[in-house]
């Protein structure tokens, strides 16, 4: 299922343990295979597993642990804004308001083109910036208008 590219990058972050605490990468290669096939189904988990060297089962635990990992199919883009008490006084509710019209969708959901995802999220440790929001959990947009957003949108529609 994954490529030998990001394999690769897996035995990298392996690389950086001693062999008998291998599982200490299994973040980094959840991280990895993501980012190539956009979600993690259990049979890539199972497959990161059998690399790795360690129980499926603990695979999944880390897996459902952390909110940055897709555990189902979610759209080419995904947009978490942050609506934890600091953005949500300073915007936040707004921002995501203004993104679920001009999306036509509302949190937990994905449009019918397959484009957007839209999530709310927990505070993102940028709170002077707010509103802020993740774009596929590694770029974050801060100080978001409605302009900004509009922008935003269309850029990542390109």
């Amino acid at each position: 299922m994954l490529s030998e590219q990001c394999y690769k990058k897996i035995d990298r972050e392996l690389a950086k343990y001693p062999a008998d605490q291998r599982q200490s990468a299994v973040m980094a290669s959840l991280a990895h295979a993501q980012v190539e096939l956009g979600w993690l189904s259990p049979e890539t988990m199972k497959e990161l597993a059998d690399y790795i060297g360690m129980p499926a089962i603990a695979v999944q635990e880390v897996a459902t642990f952390y909110n940055m990992y897709n555990l189902k199919p979610v759209g080419k883009h995904k947009i978490t804004v942050c609506t934890n008490l600091p953005c949500a006084l300073s915007g936040g509710v707004k921002a995501g308001e203004h993104l679920k019209q001009k999306l036509g969708i509302d949190y937990r959901d994905t449009t019918e083109d397959g484009e957007f995802t839209l999530l709310e999220g927990e505070c993102m440790g940028a709170c002077g910036d707010a509103p802020v929001l993740l774009v596929n959990n590694h770029r974050m947009c801060s100080f978001m208008n409605n302009d900004k957003l509009d922008a935003l949108v269309e850029e990542l529609k390109k």
